[in-house]
Parts: structure tokens; C-alpha cells; sequence
């Protein structure tokens, strides 16, 4: 009697259902920021505010941005926005870069647990954790101007996929990454750049038109401009167009990610 061999991913054995186990190690992942809260919470809330601070001190009477709005005010949802990205990307590019230094990654690869489980934890994680920060950016910003929020939904959309984007952005680098210097160079020549070049502390519409039509390159942008109008009611771009464009990226990297991890990409040997 012939029997036919049955194929599986690298990361799902033939008794695993789709979604077995996911919810355990988002649980893990939880539970692995929230055990140093003082440095994955606490730090990044601090800098954001020095960086209230300091460019709301200095540039509060010199910079005018959407005639009736404060600079205060207009530097509050791109602060909050940018903890929320910066965060949701360390989140689940260092848990997978350390699992694979320190060798405890073949654990999960032991479990029945499909490449979609292991996208949901470590994505899902990584919107919480940046959900958590911007929160508690957004609440200490309290302390220097007066809360607007206009446009709740949109502004909780756009900051889960913002935070969703950035985490499927650190499953690609945490994958891809064999050390801790090459996660370094990815944040440090990518992220970071592209994060501050994306209308944080300024509106695009005061920079030279070559640099505008730049600045519309950059999916940053999109994510940041839509939370500013769920807060303000104000933008630079129109929050649908945003919408559209960041869910776009989404998906694409989404893609990518799923990708692979059902190929076991640098996980297994």
C-alpha cells in the first residue's frame, strides 16, 4: 500500500491547526516587555517629553503651523505617533534577534505552531507595546498643553496600523538579522531616518517643493499626518489617501513577513 508523504512549513507540524498556541506566545511576548516596563515603557516616554521640552521651549513663538494651533500642539500627536512606531518595531525585532543569539528560539521551533501563529504573537505584541507608550506619551504631554482629540477613530487606526506596520517591520529585520549590529544598522540607516524626515516637528508644506514631493515617498509620513488629523482635525494630506497608503504598506510587508517564516528564513538550519 503506497502513502503519500505529507508536506508541512517549517514552522507548523502535521497536528497543528492554524492558530494553535498563538495566544501563549503573544502572552510571552506581553509579558516579556512588561517585566522591564521601567526601561521598554518608561525610557521612551522620558525622551519623548525631553523632546517636548526642549523644541516646544525653543520653537513655540518662532514656528506657525495650521494658523490657529499652538506649536505645542502640533508637535503632541507626531511625538506620540513616532513613540508608537520606534517601539512597535524594537519590540519584536529584539525578541527575535536575542532568541536567535542566545539559542532558545528552537524551543518555539519544537511547538505546533504555524508561521501565521508566530506573525499574530510577536505583531500583536508589538501593537500593545507601542499602544502602551503613545499612551503614556500622550498622557504627559497633559502637563504643557491642552488635550485635543477630534477624531478618536481615526486616530486609534491609525496607531494600530502604524504600530502593526512597524511590528511586521521588525519580524523582517529580526529575521534577517544574524547579530546586533546589523539590527543597529537597520534601525539606525532606516527607521530612524525615515521616522524623523516624516513630519514629526514640522508641517511638509513649509519645505521647498523637491523636498515635499520626498516627503510624500515616505510611508512615515502617511502614518503620522493621519493620527495628527485624529487629534487636531488638521492635516497635510487627506486622512483617506493616508489611510489607504498605510494599509497598503501593511499588507505588502505583511506579505513579506509570512513569507518568511513559512520559509523558515534564517531560523532554521
Amino acid at each position: 500500500m503506497s502513502t503519500n508523504p505529507i508536506k508541512t512549513s517549517p514552522l507548523q507540524s502535521p497536528a497543528a491547526s492554524p492558530s494553535s498556541g498563538w495566544q501563549m506566545l503573544f502572552i510571552k511576548e506581553i509579558k516579556r516587555f512588561w517585566r522591564v516596563a521601567f526601561q521598554t515603557i518608561a525610557a521612551p516616554v522620558l525622551t519623548a517629553l525631553l523632546y517636548l521640552m526642549i523644541f516646544g521651549h525653543v520653537l513655540e513663538d518662532r514656528v506657525v503651523v495650521y494658523g490657529d494651533l499652538s506649536y505645542t500642539q502640533f508637535l503632541v500627536p507626531g511625538l506620540v505617533m513616532m513613540s508608537v512606531l520606534q517601539n512597535a518595531f524594537a519590540n519584536s525585532s529584539s525578541s527575535l534577534i536575542q532568541s536567535k543569539i542566545t539559542g532558545n528560539l528552537v524551543f518555539l521551533l519544537l511547538t505546533p505552531l504555524s508561521h501565521r501563529a508566530w506573525y499574530f504573537a510577536y505583531v500583536g505584541s508589538s501593537i500593545v507595546r507601542g499602544l502602551v507608550v503613545g499612551l503614556g506619551v500622550l498622557l504627559v504631554t497633559l502637563l504643557f498643553t491642552t488635550p485635543r482629540i477630534e477624531h478618536p477613530l481615526w486616530a486609534l487606526l491609525f496607531a494600530v496600523i502604524g504600530a502593526g506596520l512597524l511590528g511586521t517591520l521588525g519580524v523582517i529585520a529580526g529575521l534577517w538579522a544574524d547579530k546586533f549590529d546589523q539590527l543597529a544598522a537597520f534601525q539606525n540607516f532606516l527607521i530612524m531616518p525615515m521616522t524623523f524626515l516624516s513630519g514629526v516637528f514640522y508641517s511638509i508644506h513649509s519645505l521647498p517643493a523637491l523636498w515635499q514631493g520626498i516627503s510624500h515617498l515616505n510611508p512615515f509620513f502617511y502614518m503620522i499626518d493621519g493620527f495628527r488629523y485624529g487629534l487636531l482635525g488638521q492635516s497635510d494630506f487627506s486622512p483617506w489617501l493616508s489611510l489607504a497608503i498605510t494599509a497598503g504598506a501593511w499588507l505588502a510587508t505583511g506579505w513579506l513577513a509570512l513569507t518568511l517564516l513559512k520559509k523558515g528564513y534564517k531560523i532554521r538550519s
